[in-house]
Parts: structure tokens; C-alpha cells; sequence
């Protein structure tokens, strides 16, 4: 386990989340949010394998959540950098999960864990500017610094951050 919330496991990514994953990843609803196509099922490996392979080694960390009520791999919670090379957190829930106030729970939990366990001083978000409920999520903790266009989604971003000072 990598961190808990009140809800919520987050743990290290494993193979029988392979069919889970390509049901977030394949799901049009899902991936719209990004902007993004919805993956192949070859696509989808291919990108699971990475995440499976690199787990905690580099500086983009992807691991599922579980539910603590039984749901084994609801989605995934992630820090990677930025285009800044700051430290960014990211989530991404299957449509089945979604308005039940898990994405606010692993936004919390994971900004608590960077502060807490990674020793982060500054976390950002970034999101596709008509992700209204993502967008919801963030202004509950963030501070929202630039609107920018985002070239490999071909979409107008939003970039959030908080500071340790103004978390605590």
C-alpha cells in the first residue's frame, strides 16, 4: 500500500488490473475529459506495461486505487512533472465511480501524501479547462495560476498550485 484515505487504497499497480485499466482507458466518456481518444486494447497494454514496469522507480508514479468496501481498481492516482518540472499529482476515475466524491477524497489524499511523505514544497495540477467536475475538484484546494494551450491534447489547460505554506 502505497497511502489509505477515509475510502480509499492506493496501492502499487498490478497484472489482473490489466482489464480494469482497459476499461477506463477504452471508455469514450473517460478519456473525453482529457481530451483524449479512447485507447486500443493494444494501446492500452502497451501504456499499462510501462506504468506496471516503472512503478515507484522514476519521477511519474502511477498506481490504482482500490476502495475499501471491496472495488478492486476503481482507477488510478499519479505524480509525475510537469513542463515546468514541478511535481504534479493526477487521477483519473472509471465512469462506474464517478460523482460519489472519490475524486475529491484522492486529490486530498494524494496532496497530503506529496506534503507529508514525499517532502514536495510545491504540487500542481493541470486539467483540460472543460473538465467542469475535475475543474470542481481542484479550486477546492488549488490556486489557479495560468490557462495555456496544450499541444499533445490539442486543448486549452488549466494549471493549479499549492504550496505547503498554504496547505498548512
Amino acid at each position: 500500500m502505497i497511502f489509505e484515505t477515509e475510502r480509499l487504497i492506493i496501492r502499487p499497480l498490478q497484472t489482473d488490473d490489466r482489464e480494469a485499466y482497459y476499461d477506463m482507458m477504452s471508455n469514450p466518456n473517460v478519456m473525453n475529459s482529457i481530451p483524449r481518444e479512447p485507447m486500443s486494447r493494444a494501446m492500452s497494454d502497451e501504456h499499462f506495461e510501462i506504468h506496471l514496469k516503472n512503478g515507484n522507480s522514476s519521477d511519474t508514479k502511477v498506481w490504482a486505487i482500490d476502495s475499501k468496501n471491496g472495488d478492486s481498481f476503481i482507477g488510478l492516482a499519479a505524480y509525475l512533472k510537469n513542463d515546468q518540472n514541478e511535481d504534479e499529482i493526477g487521477y483519473r476515475l472509471r465512469e462506474l465511480f464517478w460523482g460519489i466524491g472519490y475524486g475529491t477524497e484522492i486529490a486530498k489524499g494524494l496532496i497530503e501524501y506529496g506534503f507529508n511523505s514525499l517532502n514536495i514544497d510545491l504540487i500542481t495540477a493541470d486539467v483540460y479547462v472543460e473538465n467542469i467536475k475535475s475543474v470542481k475538484i481542484l479550486d477546492k484546494f488549488f490556486t489557479p495560476i495560468i490557462e495555456f494551450y496544450n499541444p499533445e491534447d490539442k486543448c486549452i489547460d488549466r494549471r493549479y498550485k499549492l504550496t505547503r505554506e498554504e496547505w498548512l
